[in-house]
């Protein structure tokens, strides 16, 4: 950077749509799930708890504004206050075949906190923005939404509602070992 460009910080801007806070999750999808995840742990990314969503596991699915079933291999794992999520889509349309499809491998979503709004409102906020329903969910209580933002941000936004005193269940499998 040159003398003449200068950065100005300063303290969080108040823009009148402003509600998206912390980001609290980021998502690679991959092709292979096994392979991302021996990357990660490489880096000192672990243990990953392993599960698999589908129809028989997650309510109320959609995709695409309407009902939709569809499955995908998914992995959890924290690194320091960041949680990871490692997304192999299996049968079905969804939004990590299509990003597969148009881009590759990658960061295809954040999960953002929202300064304190319930779920619901959170929804209604991005939608009275313009922003469209693109895939949700629920999974063990825990809801889930995706909307399309992709075109501002090159990505796109997820938000979910943990119940309160939810813990994760016991995984299908640890990646690289159960914690001791």
């Amino acid at each position: 950077m040159s003398k003449e460009q200068k950065i100005e910080v300063t303290g969080p801007a108040s823009l009148s749509n402003s509600f998206l806070g912390d980001t609290i999750q980021v998502c690679v999808v991959t092709r292979d799930l096994r392979r991302t995840l021996d990357g990660f742990v490489k880096l000192g990314v672990g243990p990953w708890r392993v599960y698999t969503f589908s129809p028989e596991t997650v309510k109320n699915q959609t995709y695409g504004g309407g009902a939709q079933r569809y499955s995908m291999r998914l992995a959890l794992a924290n690194s320091g206050t960041m949680m990871w999520e490692v997304i192999q889509p299996l049968e079905g349309p969804s939004i990590y075949k299509d990003f597969l499809a148009k881009r590759g491998e990658g960061v295809q979503h954040v999960g953002q906190a929202c300064n304190g709004l319930s779920f619901d409102q959170q929804c209604a906020r991005l939608e009275s923005l313009g922003r469209k329903l693109v895939q949700s969910g629920e999974w063990k209580g825990v809801r889930y939404a995706y909307y399309g933002t992709e075109d501002l941000i090159g990505t796109t936004v997820e938000i979910f509602d943990f119940p309160a005193n939810f813990e994760f269940p016991e995984p299908e499998e640890w990646i690289p070992a159960r914690p001791v």
